[in-house]
């Protein structure tokens, strides 16, 4: 049974700013790791929610998206009219705007929702009551990705969600931008930014990763991949990496949510 569609958006306006390429780092990690899963839908729909000002996002969403599975089709969704308005000339076979928010003004649940640089003006006790409604529209295999940026995308952390609530957290940057790990503390997405303070998980992973960066600093000698590398893979003894080489190639670390996630109050 399709949820009930509210007669207004839920949500509220965001600043808009978006840049071209700016979510790449999220996209191609969604392609990679949820790519077979949108092969194998008979009907695989994306959602990029809140896209902005600019359609950029959406754009490159499904040019992206179809690298891995080249039935996708993406849906831009926005909570402001004129956004919508200004988006759908780019309208294409695979890629449409709509008017709405939070309550996905769609007919049947979508198998990706990527919610960019969204929540960042929401309180933090807002946040488990929007991840909730969004993973609750979910298809019964489909995945929630909410996170924060920069303006050009060097620096990225987000959320992955399943139906069933948050499973990973991703940190992804250009590696040659990278004094210390722990510079991507400010593109903690809004449930964990405010909790990067001693006594809080992700504060200490951060510590620790940036103490296994310093150890690996002989590595630097042979590039900043191969010295990220060497510190991701010393964490390992410590912290539930849950990806490989292959990703740790890319600039990123996945860890499981529940070794992160904030402490009860």
């Amino acid at each position: 049974m399709t949820p009930r569609t509210p007669s207004r958006p839920v949500g509220t306006v965001t600043r808009g700013t978006t840049n071209p390429n700016r979510l790449r780092r999220m996209d191609r990690w969604i392609a990679a790791v949820h790519g077979a899963a949108l092969r194998r839908a008979a009907d695989p729909v994306a959602v990029d929610l809140g896209y902005g000002a600019a359609p950029w996002t959406a754009v490159e969403l499904l040019a992206r998206l179809r690298e891995a599975a080249p039935r996708a089709r993406v849906v831009g969704i926005e909570i402001e009219p004129a956004r919508v308005a200004a988006a759908q000339p780019y309208e294409r076979e695979g890629l449409e705007f709509r008017h709405g928010g939070f309550e996905l003004p769609l007919t049947a649940p979508p198998l990706l929702i990527r919610a960019a640089n969204v929540l960042r003006q929401y309180d933090e006790e807002q946040v488990a009551g929007v991840w909730e409604r969004l993973c609750a529209r979910l298809a019964p295999d489909g995945l929630l990705v909410e996170g924060t940026c920069d303006e050009i995308g060097r620096r990225h952390v987000w959320v992955a969600l399943g139906p069933e609530g948050p499973r990973t957290v991703t940190f992804a940057t250009r590696l040659g931008s990278l004094e210390v790990p722990s510079d991507l503390a400010e593109r903690l997405p809004k449930a964990l930014i405010h909790r990067n303070v001693p006594g809080e998980p992700v504060h200490a992973f951060l510590r620790d990763f940036d103490r296994a960066w310093a150890a690996a600093a002989p590595y630097a000698s042979y590039g900043a991949r191969q010295r990220w590398i060497r510190a991701v893979r010393d964490l390992t003894g410590h912290w539930p990496v849950v990806d490989g080489p292959a990703r740790w190639r890319q600039g990123e670390v996945t860890v499981a949510w529940g070794a992160l996630a904030p402490r009860e109050a």
